[in-house]
């Protein structure tokens, strides 16, 4: 049976007396420009954070994430390996992989920082990974250059040591804690919350009708004159409904006025700063104002290489790090395949396929494989076209037949 969280794994030990530097971080939340309190959690009920926070954290939870063994040709999955399961599987008992890595990665992108209690048995071979919250985990450093994590929960504080914490930080400024993109963008965030507040306001409260019916005249009873042309006109299934009008009456429609259309063009631009935040192409986030169906396919590479991918070296390096001992590290390492997320059509995934198994890099069980199909007789074989040759060869060959002197 595995011990809870925190009730029992949580041991209570006396802080450093006195610490030689402190590098706990006081986030930059907080109100904005815009009069607008942002924090993690008024942040995510924007639209496009959340939008942004989803499919960066689904897209690095959905990838496999193996643990490999070196060998002599180079590498091999360490299914036997404890650290193996835990992160393939099952951190905990009371996660799956999938949920356990979304969760780090929302704490990475909200706060910047994501920590994980890390269970030894004791022979110290890590046997559960718990998520911790970074706001309430303090990273300071002792008098004998040692650094140590205090957790806050309930009121009481525990201390653990570099090695019973995972921790993956993010972009900051001493190597050590992370910044929040949300602190340090809490302006352009701030904006956003003010412009759809504004928007609910507008609807809530607005009184701009959509025409006008203009009569020459005096009208002695105009609501009867508005209910009767709303009874006919008004409705989707009344819409381009031929309009008859008596007594020298006139319609006149009345578009949107120009600081709605401002404000519309300004809750594009803010989508598009929270994008740029978190490097998130528009089109990911439902934003198709400039996407076309040529680009989009290069975004989508852009986004795998540019994006994913500095999260995963992150990922992978700081796990390596704090999950293996190190005997270990020469040995074993943790990657994730991003392969998936990079190909292409049919057609194209194809015709690269064929090039791979004439030029010889490349055994059809290879691309069987890679398809996600069961291995055949004989197809582990590596083959190349016969009519390829050296250029020592064929120089050797055109001597031969003495056309060379």
């Amino acid at each position: 049976m595995r011990i809870p969280l925190l009730s029992r794994l949580f041991q209570t030990r006396a802080s450093p007396k006195n610490s030689s530097w402190g590098s706990a971080y006081n986030f930059f939340f907080g109100i904005s420009t815009s009069g607008k309190t942002v924090n993690e959690r008024t942040a995510m009920q924007t639209t496009a954070v959340y939008a942004c926070v989803r499919i960066l954290a689904e897209t690095i939870a959905s990838l496999p994430l193996h643990t490999y063994r070196y060998t002599n040709n180079g590498k091999e999955k360490a299914t036997d390996h404890p650290i193996y399961y835990l992160l393939h599987s099952e951190p905990n008992p009371e996660m799956t992989s999938f949920v356990f890595r979304e969760t780090l990665m929302g704490h990475l992108l909200l706060w910047g920082n994501a920590y994980a209690q890390i269970i030894r048995d004791g022979w110290g071979r890590v046997v559960a990974l718990y998520p911790l919250l970074p706001n309430k985990m303090t990273v300071n450093r002792s008098d004998q250059g040692q650094l140590y994590y205090e957790y806050n929960k309930d009121g009481q504080s525990y201390f653990l040591r570099s090695y019973e914490v995972l921790h993956i930080p993010g972009l900051g400024f001493d190597g050590l804690i992370g910044y929040s993109p949300i602190g340090m963008a809490k302006n352009a965030i701030g904006m956003a919350i003010a412009t759809e507040e504004y928007g609910a306001k507008l609807f809530a409260n607005g009184a701009n009708p959509g025409g006008v019916l203009e009569h020459p005249g005096v009208v002695k009873d105009p609501a009867r004159v508005r209910d009767s042309w709303n009874a006919v006109y008004q409705g989707s299934a009344n819409a381009h409904r031929v309009c008859v009008l008596e007594e020298g009456m006139s319609f006149k429609s009345i578009g949107i006025p120009p600081e709605q259309a401002q404000f519309l063009e300004t809750r594009k631009f803010q989508t598009e700063e929270i994008c740029r935040i978190f490097r998130v192409p528009p089109h990911l986030v439902a934003s198709l104002d400039r996407a076309t169906f040529s680009n989009i396919e290069h975004q989508s590479i852009s986004f795998v290489v540019h994006t994913i991918r500095p999260w995963l070296v992150r990922i992978e390096q700081s796990i390596n790090k704090a999950l293996f001992t190190e005997s270990e590290k020469s040995k074993y390492y943790v990657g994730f395949i991003v392969e998936g997320l990079l190909r292409g059509d049919y057609a194209s995934r194809m015709q690269g396929y064929a090039i791979g198994i004439q030029n010889g890099f490349l055994s059809p069980n290879d691309v069987r494989s890679l398809e996600n199909m069961n291995a055949i007789e004989h197809g582990d074989v590596y083959a190349m076209n016969g009519n390829m040759l050296n250029l020592e060869d064929l120089g050797a060959y055109i001597k031969g037949r003495g056309d060379v002197k």
